[in-house]
């Protein structure tokens, strides 16, 4: 078993991710060509857009806000990856590499902005709300209904089932390492694993069931309790160590860009590291994040781009920064993959032992609130696939038993080959949006328009006549999109 692993992990490394990069970096770079660096120069708007008000939908109840769709797609992106990934970056690509992360967010802001336009555009009506993602504006725009089924198969595979996994394996981890560090003989209780696995289903469940209200009202309140009380820690470690500030920004750049890193070759291994680390993080281009755009009520399909391009500034520019800093300024070594152990070991040094647990409770919710946004992302492609309310309740019963599977057993094979279908996922998703971004490009003109008029964008679609199968912006009946779904 650990040959396959290797040999799946050196495909991933040396040939197919590789690969996945540059396509990704030259879609980012003709996305921020053709909108005008729609990116940056929009960014006050991104805050104006996220503060937008609540609408009520079909069924007399509040709709889905901006910020809560935002925060749907936070809980997924925002992550052990954000503790874990980054460590990792810095320990085999050096302090350089998170200068290539921040330089991949600023790029793939733009990819994220035209896929979760799309997905505003091009999102159906369910149950008194919305729903919608890359499936279906590779139904509905670009005509292709095959290629919806491949990405929706892939996305329920790949964040429905061992991402999942994956993020109930560390919460049952480092809470028992947490028990570990107080004292407890974790080896003395061999059911300990089952027991938190089961605590995770029960909490689960209990928010799954609700529907993507409950979901997003939960991440409403988790997303921003964790990263401020994730920053705050940051904080305190930078405080404590403040004349190294300057000397740690100096070494991140110059291991960035610097002569000796070059003819050492190890400027290669910073961006690579950088890049691939990043993306695993923001998840920009990756076509995660548009499935929750797609449920927010906006009057302008333009307002929850730019809300989820801000998105990933808040991952990666924010949280993943905290990360790197706390690091950074506490002399860490380089050279060996120590992961998360990294971030505590710096927070421990620093703040004494509380903050490992500190830590713990964070990772918990980082955790817990990335299961129930990659529920979510399951859930909106299992719908595409079919509409059946059947097969939705087959759904989560397979989430939870992933959950406790994850939970209680070894999952470094299938963390392994997500990376592959993660990377497969970002590369069906690329066919379609690049294509489509002209659409982007109209609706975008569409918006600024009405900016320098002084207005409130509004879309309706016969603003845009020309676009096919628009369901949910003024030209059809809500039965005829599910109609068309089935």
């Amino acid at each position: 078993m650990q040959g396959l692993t290797d040999a799946i992990g050196a495909f991933n490394n040396d040939l197919f991710w590789p690969l996945v990069i540059v396509v990704l970096v030259a879609a980012s770079l003709y996305f921020t060509v053709r909108l005008g660096l729609v990116q940056l120069r929009l960014l006050p708007d991104m805050f104006r857009a996220l503060g937008g008000s609540t609408q009520t939908d079909g069924d007399g109840r509040r709709s889905i806000s901006s910020f809560q769709a935002f925060a749907v797609s936070a809980a997924a992106r925002v992550g052990t990856g954000n503790v874990a990934g980054v460590a990792t970056a810095i320990s085999l690509g050096g302090p350089g590499a998170v200068v290539w992360m921040w330089m991949m967010a600023l790029l793939v802001g733009a990819a994220s902005f035209v896929e979760s336009t799309l997905a505003q555009l091009w999102k159906v009506p369910y149950q008194g709300g919305f729903r919608g993602g890359p499936a279906y504006y590779m139904q509905y725009g670009l005509g292709r209904r095959w290629l919806g089924v491949v990405f929706a198969i892939t996305i329920t595979v790949t964040f429905g089932f061992v991402f999942n996994a994956v993020q109930a394996n560390t919460i049952s981890t480092t809470l028992a390492g947490s028990a570990a560090e107080l004292g407890a003989d974790t080896g003395a209780i061999p059911w300990l694993p089952a027991a938190i696995g089961l605590g995770l289903v029960a909490l689960t469940a209990a928010v799954i069931f609700g529907g993507i209200r409950r979901i997003a009202h939960v991440a409403q309140l988790l997303v921003p309790f964790m990263a401020l009380a994730y920053l705050l820690l940051g904080v305190a470690v930078v405080l404590m160590n403040i004349e190294k500030v300057p000397g740690v920004l100096a070494l991140m750049f110059t291991h960035a860009f610097g002569l000796r890193e070059i003819a050492a070759a190890g400027l290669g291994t910073a961006i690579i590291q950088g890049v691939r680390r990043g993306m695993f993080s923001n998840e920009a281009g990756l076509g995660s994040a548009p499935n929750a755009g797609a449920t927010a009520s906006v009057s302008h399909p333009v307002k929850q781009g730019l809300v989820q391009t801000l998105g990933v500034y808040f991952d990666t520019l924010v949280v993943c920064s905290v990360t790197a800093f706390i690091i950074l300024v506490s002399d860490p070594a380089y050279g060996e993959d120590l992961g998360a152990t990294m971030t505590q070991d710096a927070l421990g040094a620093n703040l004494g032992a509380w903050a490992v647990h500190a830590l713990t409770v964070i990772i918990f919710l980082l955790a817990f609130t990335s299961v129930l946004g990659n529920y979510y992302y399951g859930e909106s492609n299992v719908g595409f696939l079919n509409p059946s309310e059947k097969l939705l309740t087959a759904y989560k019963w397979v989430f939870l038993v992933a959950t406790f599977l994850g939970s209680i057993g070894s999952i470094q094979l299938v963390w392994t080959l997500s990376d592959t279908t993660m990377g497969f996922m970002a590369l069906v998703n690329l066919a379609a949006v690049v294509p489509l971004a002209g659409v982007a490009l109209k609706l975008l003109k569409d918006y600024t328009d009405q900016r320098r008029q002084g207005l409130d964008p509004v879309f309706t679609a016969d603003r845009l006549p020309d676009l096919p199968n628009v369901l949910c912006w003024g030209s059809a009946e809500p039965e005829k999109a599910e109609r068309t779904q089935a």
